[in-house]
């Protein structure tokens, strides 16, 4: 309840980590004073520590206050305040500048997803950008592409799941890669997972690490099973050898509703190449046991239902859409698509409303319009990248994109670079070849909230107020039955603004006079009163006062059910109506790196690689439980619960004299950070683990003292266009006292 003199404000914590919860905001004197999450009536989305540490966040002494203009070389972050009508001037001037110098191809428009409201996001800038002639931009996302590319190629379609009330009907859970404890994915779900298990669900997790949710939920006996990272593909293959040899697979299932078993069934068995995909096969490749691979094996395709459920982290690998349709094809042989408490090992959306609302607006009422310069642009559904490169530059490849341009093969030479809603600098592969590229271009404009390692390398810094500062709805990761109205619970600090209030004054400076005709309330409006949006929602302005909508599920919301139930009415939404376990559409791209059945295809920079023996450990970038991404960086009471640390074995670090807490380098030929280490049992020998998200924080020689893992990554990306966080080998070494 409310104290004395005390404004309750319901808003929610919208960030991209996975889950969207309920904030209750206590206000006093116009000042944030403290945050109740979510006491009311079930399903209760209760926000976690990160959201219960927003006060911290939003008084941040990193927030970005006023416009400032660059004053010393760029990257050293010396700033000057200057006023709106200034900073605004002159990015209108450069923006001119630059289109007439060069055409409006070599704005390079560079978003990603620290704004995720429906109408406060990227659309904003989108939609002037639009309306100014065009832009170049990115293409593939960083959390799932790998996942995305293997879904619209086997089931046509990302809407693929089972929400997660649903996991109490299963009587096995393998969690591939999947760590929702501190990812979330959409709020209750350890719930969930704890309802299934005291229904006598077994659980396993396979991964590299134990992780938290492995900790608190897989069973005692055989729960982890430990992988090299890179190549799971070789292990579910070799599940599936199992199953085929014993006659376990479902042939009713796949007779009616897949393409293409045989010929996947041919490489299996090795009748295609002559390679038997057998555990003993697998053994030498993953690391794990035949006979814990032969016992998965039967056990998957015994217990009825089961729900194999992949994260994305597997994904983001060399051929990390290889792993996705593995587990997609596993889940096919032993019948688990569309059935209550299986999986189709898909995207991890189900079919529940506001799926199909593009966050972007180019469905909403806010008009975000299209691209001039990508008429005839392939739909995301395509499976051809190289009709995306023509207008777009995959996501791994952008720093290389902004160095060589058309002579690197890219759509333009980019000489203006615009960034929002993202900490690119610090979240994008090869950190090191990112800060070449900011300092190659001849302008930079970044909307930021707080100084962030992309934020020093601005000529023009503008503020933007938080998520606490404005009003706007979200939707759950994933969707789920309820919807959030997040008020505005204090006025914006300094001279901060939302993208929406910079744009709109943009616009006119631009000579665009018709950007924005209404007030963030009546664009909310007329969002809740369209749509989907209004089928669940009667009265705006209960909703608003509420700050939550919730609806009840009769049942668990289940994608593929009446594919499965009746298929004559019901086709899959691929070419052949069907599950394509064999895509000819792949098979058209004539391409090795994407087969069109999934296939194990060793990973660069993997243990056998020759460059193993300058740098032997394979590193996996994982999530941490005080940020998302990089938001909630520098709160302190988050940083005192979990310091950047390098995860390592006892016996690699014993090799290396390191002890626990001692000061390391970890180092390959991309870059070098120093950070503490942390000896655990909990991650296997031969693999290290850094939290990704940790802010770059150069030293005078160009050593990261932030732990910001991306120092390290390799800027490539897998053939489906996946960025390859987890294919990355370092060497970590004892920092000598001098």
């Amino acid at each position: 309840m409310p104290e004395a003199n005390d404004k309750l404000v319901p808003a929610s914590c919208p960030h991209d980590c996975g889950g969207r919860c309920f904030l209750n905001i206590h206000v006093k004197g116009g000042v944030i004073s403290r945050l109740e999450t979510d006491d009311g009536e079930k399903p209760q989305i209760r926000a976690c520590l990160r959201g219960r540490a927003y006060r911290q966040r939003v008084y941040s002494a990193d927030r970005v206050m006023f416009p400032m203009r660059r004053k010393g070389a760029r990257g050293e972050g010396k700033f000057e305040r200057i006023s709106w009508d200034v900073a605004l001037d002159t990015v209108a001037s450069q923006l001119n500048r630059v289109k007439s110098a060069y055409g409006a191809g070599s704005l390079f428009f560079l978003y990603s997803e620290g704004a995720r409201g429906y109408l406060h996001n990227s659309g904003t800038m989108r939609r002037l950008l639009n309306l100014f002639g065009g832009y170049t931009t990115r293409w593939g996302g960083q959390s799932a592409q790998g996942c995305s590319y293997a879904c619209w190629a086997t089931y046509g379609t990302l809407i693929t799941d089972e929400s997660r009330d649903g996991l109490i009907d299963s009587r096995l859970i393998i969690m591939w890669g999947w760590n929702p404890a501190v990812t979330i994915q959409t709020p209750n779900t350890t719930y969930h997972l704890a309802r299934a298990r005291e229904s006598g669900a077994r659980i396993v997790s396979v991964d590299p690490r134990f992780t938290e949710t492995a900790a608190a939920f897989a069973s005692a006996s055989g729960g982890w099973i430990p992988i090299r990272p890179n190549t799971d593909v070789a292990m579910m293959l070799a599940m599936a050898c199992v199953m085929i040899k014993e006659g376990l697979h479902n042939r009713r299932f796949l007779d009616k509703y897949t393409v293409g078993f045989d010929r996947f069934k041919d490489y299996v068995t090795g009748k295609e190449d002559g390679i038997p995909k057998t555990p003993a096969w697998a053994e030498a490749i993953t690391g794990v046991p035949a006979a814990t691979i032969e016992s998965l094996a039967r056990e998957y395709a015994t217990s009825k239902p089961a729900a194999l459920i992949p994260g994305w982290a597997a994904g983001r690998t060399a051929y990390g859409e290889q792993f996705h349709r593995a587990a997609m094809t596993l889940a096919a042989m032993t019948g688990n698509i569309g059935i209550r408490g299986g999986s189709a090992a898909g995207f991890g959306r189900p079919p529940l409303p506001f799926q199909k609302v593009s966050t972007y607006g180019f469905e909403l009422p806010f008009p975000i319009g299209k691209n001039p310069l990508e008429e005839g642009a392939p739909s995301a559904t395509h499976l051809d990248n190289a009709l995306h490169d023509r207008y777009k530059v995959n996501t791994p490849k952008i720093w290389d994109a902004l160095l060589k341009g058309k002579a690197g093969g890219y759509p333009d030479d980019f000489k203006l670079l615009y960034i929002l809603c993202g900490n690119s600098l610090n979240q994008l592969l090869n950190t090191n070849k990112g800060v070449e590229a900011l300092k190659s271009l001849e302008f930079v404009v970044v909307h930021e909230q707080v100084m962030t390692p992309t934020a020093r390398f601005a000529d023009i810094l503008l503020p933007v107020n938080t998520h606490l500062e404005r009003n706007d709805v979200f939707a759950p990761v994933s969707a789920g039955p309820y919807l959030f109205y997040s008020n505005q619970a204090v006025d914006s600090l300094g001279e901060s603004k939302s993208d929406l209030e910079i744009a709109s004054e943009l616009a006119p400076r631009l000579g665009i006079l018709n950007y924005n005709d209404k007030t963030e309330d009546e664009w909310l409006r007329e969002l809740v009163e369209w749509g989907d949006f209004a089928e669940h929602i009667d009265d705006y302005d209960r909703f608003r006062n509420r700050g939550i909508w919730k609806w009840p599920l009769a049942e668990p919301a289940l994608a593929f059910k009446e594919q499965i139930e009746d298929p004559e009415h019901h086709p899959f939404p691929t070419p052949s109506g069907k599950i394509e376990i064999y895509s000819q559409r792949l098979a058209d791209l004539n391409n090795p790196g994407i087969p069109p059945i999934p296939k194990y295809i060793e990973a660069w920079e993997n243990r056998n690689d020759p460059l193993s023996r300058k740098y032997p450990l394979q590193l996996i970038t994982t999530h941490s439980l005080v940020r998302a991404h990089s938001t909630f960086y520098g709160v302190p009471w988050l940083q005192e619960l979990e310091p950047q640390v390098v995860q390592i074995s006892s016996a690699d670090a014993q090799a290396r004299g390191i002890g626990d807490g001692d000061e390391v380098r970890v180092f390959n030929d991309r870059g070098e950070m120093r950070i503490p280490a942390r000896i655990t049992e909990r991650i296997l020998p031969g693999v290290v683990g850094i939290n990704q998200g940790a802010w770059y924080r150069p030293d005078e020689n160009g050593i990261d003292r932030g732990g910001c893992v991306n120092i390290l990554t390799r800027d490539e990306r897998s053939p489906g266009g996946a960025f390859i966080t987890n294919t990355c080998l370092v060497q970590v070494e004892k920092v000598k006292n001098r």
